[in-house]
């Protein structure tokens, strides 16, 4: 299940005062995985640049969790970021400075933009079982993490983005993996496409037939205006006849 925009944004104000805000935001505007996002670090995050450099994640070994690349070349990847994205990344920097300020020399130094409170690694398990409190606890119907990266998707195709921007901002290692998962999505991105090329040319002969066409909307309108005033003039007149 895939949550629709109005639902996404419910819940994201829901969290909005959630330490980890920033993560939800960034997985579910741009799409990250969750080992991903767990293990992104400041030093591949440009804010300046508006872009983040995906090189490496966060996975589990049974409980255990490990530092990894990704799996696939084409996980390692440059995602673009937008400006509400940047600013929700800078206060989140900032917060962070302030929690290493307050643990002092208990802080422990990761360099990773998403941490627990002490600056350590998040597990991506807890992240996954935090996430699943605040769905329940926002009551909205109930969706995976990697839903939420899903939705990422589904956001970028809708608003028209070319499904080879999505597939690269994703990681996927083939549009037709993309198109694949996508597919009930795509088929009203291709009408959308079409009809925003079609307004892109001028016709003349086109725009005799709307100018036409609201020529006699026009004058329908006119005469029906006319015949309700005539129904309403006739109606007063009888009121007035004298009676016999």
């Amino acid at each position: 299940m895939v949550w629709t925009p109005e639902q996404t944004g419910a819940f994201l104000d829901f969290v909005a005062t959630d330490r980890l805000y920033a993560m939800w935001h960034l997985i579910a505007f741009r799409g990250l995985r969750r080992g991903e996002a767990c293990g992104q670090p400041w030093s591949e995050t440009n804010l300046d640049r508006h872009s983040l450099s995906v090189t490496g994640q966060l996975i589990q070994d049974g409980w255990e969790v490990e530092a990894s690349e990704p799996k696939t070349d084409s996980g390692f990847r440059v995602v673009a970021l937008d400006d509400d994205t940047v600013d929700v990344l800078e206060r989140h920097r900032k917060q962070q400075a302030a929690d290493r300020e307050e643990w002092a020399s208990a802080w422990v130094e990761t360099g990773l933009v998403f941490t627990q409170e002490d600056g350590s690694w998040l597990h991506p398990g807890k992240v996954t079982d935090l996430f699943e409190r605040l769905v329940t606890a926002s009551g909205l119907p109930p969706i995976r993490l990697h839903d939420l990266r899903h939705g990422a998707a589904t956001l970028m195709l809708a608003a028209g983005i070319d499904v080879k921007i999505v597939s690269d901002t994703l990681g996927h290692s083939d549009t037709r993996i993309t198109r694949d998962i996508y597919q009930s999505v795509l088929p009203q991105v291709g009408r959308n496409a079409a009809e925003a090329t079609a307004k892109l040319v001028p016709l003349q002969r086109k725009t005799e037939a709307e100018e036409a066409a609201r020529k006699a909307a026009k004058a329908a309108k006119k005469a029906k205006d006319k015949a309700k005033a005539e129904a309403r003039a006739e109606k007063k007149a009888k009121r007035k006849r004298p009676k016999k």
